[in-house]
């Protein structure tokens, strides 16, 4: 993994562009999506407004609910943030994958009296799998695109039978207007697991309630969710 988080900015020169202007109005230089997580969480920042308030509210119903229809067991998460999402969370098992060393420590710092919360680097995966794998506000966040290929082939490989992903699924530029920045590019995701694994099959998409406002950053957001389900 190590190889696929070097310092580059990709896409469109547009994308670039754009990213190096606002870093430049803003006096901070974006160097890789892992480093500007790394930084944000070392200068106190926190996993955004999606893991708190009625957006996490929301998210953790639909997950807390189908953990149990589903009988999940076991659950792997990649980009447990900050953990403050998780403490809405009624998993069985959880272990949490993060980029971001200092994430890490809080969330180690913050479950440290429940043995069912699990948290590495993630660098240190070891070959894991559960019953369910998380994506939940990452995707969008992958700015370089191996990795994002390696993000998304780890998700569905570790996955024994279902993955459910929480982002937005869209290139549509005047529906992101007034979204984005150096850390933030959007993809159609689904493109690319009907790509490259076509045995996952989207079985339920469910809109978040709060769509985005720009008027609203906090309340609202892009994401929804998507629901795939192994083809046995």
């Amino acid at each position: 993994m190590k190889a696929t988080l070097k310092k580059i900015i990709v896409g469109s020169p547009v994308e670039i562009m754009a990213r190096k202007l606002h870093a430049v109005a803003s006096g901070y230089r974006f160097e890789d999506s892992s480093t500007y997580w790394e930084d944000r969480y070392k200068n106190k920042g926190n996993s955004g407004a999606g893991s708190y308030g009625r957006l996490a509210i929301f998210k953790a119903d639909i997950l807390n609910v189908y953990v149990e229809d589903n009988n999940i067991s076991t659950v792997i998460e990649y980009g447990s943030g900050d953990g403050h999402q998780l403490t809405l969370a009624n998993y069985p098992e959880y272990l949490g994958f993060d980029v971001a060393h200092t994430a890490i420590d809080i969330c180690r710092d913050l479950f440290a009296n429940n043995t069912t919360r699990t948290f590495a680097h993630y660098d240190d995966y070891n070959g894991e799998k559960a019953d369910l794998t998380l994506s939940l506000d990452v995707i969008y966040h992958l700015v370089e695109d191996s990795v994002f290929e390696h993000y998304m082939a780890r998700l569905f490989d570790s996955a024994i039978k279902h993955v459910i992903i929480y982002s937005s699924n869209s290139t549509d530029k005047d529906m992101l207007k007034g979204h984005g920045s150096e850390h933030v590019r959007h993809r159609c995701f689904t493109d690319w697991i009907s790509q490259n694994r076509p045995d996952w099959q989207l079985t339920q998409e469910i809109p978040n309630p709060y769509p985005y406002s720009k008027d609203d950053h906090d309340n609202t957001s892009l994401a929804d969710f998507f629901i795939f389900r192994k083809i046995q």
